[in-house]
């Protein structure tokens, strides 16, 4: 395998592109990921806060405790794994993660690699999606996406200018990728907008570094309550208010999930209006 040191986003052109690694060599070493050729895009990507510009390749741990940073996105960052991983993971390789659905880690050939069921649906799903789990029952793993769906975020790639929720697509027959990614684009750039207040609350199986069972994150942007969702559903869930939760449609073994939820969107909701 050949590993290239970009200098210049021109040189990004082929083969897959790598940061922190924290995603990209588990997937690689599981061969979930082929590839001839490693493009380490660290010299390229924008690092760093700047009011309110956030360097895609700005890690997880520096984003905690910059105190530029929203408070959801600070405490989604500091939940979000452990110590060595925040160091090494950037915050635009965390809004790229791939589901942890066991199938689909597994390589059964359930729909996103192209097969003809959701093996979870028929399966173990305690930790699956509650919304549009239709025709893939995984549930997206990042908190950190959450929190920026909540704040408003918008994108800045190589190629365009997007909200945040554009970034992600459910999966259907014709298209089972997650993310609106061309080949090639990569995220440069995180832009918030003003926020009054925020919070990030996570229910999750272990104390400490774990992936969110449910993550919730309010926040209060421009006098709209905004509320976004981890681990329920196949991409960051952005929620029809406080009571979205209605239109849950979870499996045998996830209606857990949403009690959870709830508990977690009043006590987000009413943290973020006493602010």
């Amino acid at each position: 395998m050949e590993l290239v040191r970009a200098t210049s986003l021109e040189q990004v052109d082929g083969g897959i592109a790598i940061h922190g690694g924290t995603e990209v060599v588990p997937l690689l070493r599981d061969g979930i990921l082929q590839t001839e050729k490693l493009v380490d895009i660290r010299g390229v990507i924008p690092r760093g806060v700047a009011g309110n510009r956030i360097g895609a390749g700005t890690t997880l741990a520096e984003l905690e405790v910059d105190p530029q940073v929203p408070d959801a996105l600070r405490e989604a960052c500091r939940l979000a794994a452990s110590p060595q991983l925040r160091n090494m993971g950037s915050i635009g390789g965390n809004l790229l993660q791939s589901t942890r659905c066991w199938y689909w880690r597994l390589k059964y050939p359930c729909h996103l690699h192209g097969g003809d069921r959701c093996h979870a649906r028929e399966g173990e799903h305690r930790e699956h999606a509650i919304f549009a789990n239709d025709y893939c029952a995984s549930a997206h793993p990042s908190d950190v996406a959450a929190a920026l769906l909540a704040l408003g975020t918008r994108v800045h790639t190589t190629q365009r200018e997007l909200a945040l929720e554009d970034l992600y697509r459910l999966p259907t027959v014709e298209e089972r990728e997650l993310v609106t990614l061309a080949p090639g684009e990569l995220i440069l750039e995180l832009e918030l907008p003003p926020v009054d207040a925020s919070v990030y609350l996570k229910a999750m199986d272990r104390k400490r570094w774990a992936f969110p069972q449910v993550g919730v994150a309010a926040a209060r942007v421009g006098g709209e309550t905004r509320i976004a969702l981890a681990g329920v559903a196949p991409v960051p869930w952005l929620l029809d208010g406080v009571d979205g939760l209605d239109a849950a449609t979870p499996l045998p073994r996830t209606a857990w999930k949403v009690e959870v939820a709830r508990a977690l969107v009043r006590r987000a909701v009413t943290s973020v209006a006493a602010k």
